[in-house]
């Protein structure tokens, strides 16, 4: 039997397959389509270029009426973002509505990325960093997007981690 929210879900998948949104994107871990996993890529000319940071969204059977828990695995250094990589964004809390999807939450992600809001913030550090020594917050920024690169391509290669070996081609 299908519910409501995972006929749902199946269709913001399909969605995002046939009109994927710019710097994201989002698919259903393999045996369950209630967690998804996704990545969302640093915008361009933000402190977050060229980074790749994976997500997970868990939903539960009341979505859409209730918002998926959204956190970054990769890490990260932003004031709107926890140290377990939970998000502090409105949509995701006290401003959902069943309108949004996927997509949408994943774009606005994104969006927070490069317009973090500094009076509501997650990471003291950062945002105090952000609002007085925008130097230094883009440094920690820097750090942690090539970090997402180290830890993406560790991944693909089996998570073999400290071999220094090149992979058999």
């Amino acid at each position: 039997m299908t519910t409501p929210s995972r006929r749902r879900l199946m269709r913001d998948f399909k969605r995002l397959q046939e009109d994927p949104p710019q710097g994201v994107s989002a698919a259903p871990s393999d045996n369950n389509i209630m967690i998804w996993n996704a990545v969302i890529f640093g915008p361009h000319d933000t402190p977050f270029e060229d980074g790749t940071f994976k997500l997970t969204m868990e939903f539960t059977e009341e979505y859409p009426n209730k918002p998926p828990l959204v956190r970054f695995l990769s890490k990260m250094f932003h004031p709107n973002v926890y140290a377990d990589g939970g998000i502090c964004l409105d949509i995701l809390q006290n401003r959902w509505s069943p309108t949004y999807d996927v997509s949408a939450i994943l774009t606005s992600i994104q969006s927070l990325l490069d317009e973090p809001n500094p009076n509501s913030p997650a990471n003291s550090l950062a945002a105090q960093l952000y609002q007085e020594n925008r130097r230094e917050y883009e440094k920690r920024v820097a750090a942690i997007v090539e970090q997402s690169w180290l830890n993406f391509s560790e991944e693909d290669d089996g998570g073999a981690g400290g071999s220094e070996e090149a992979p058999a081609t």
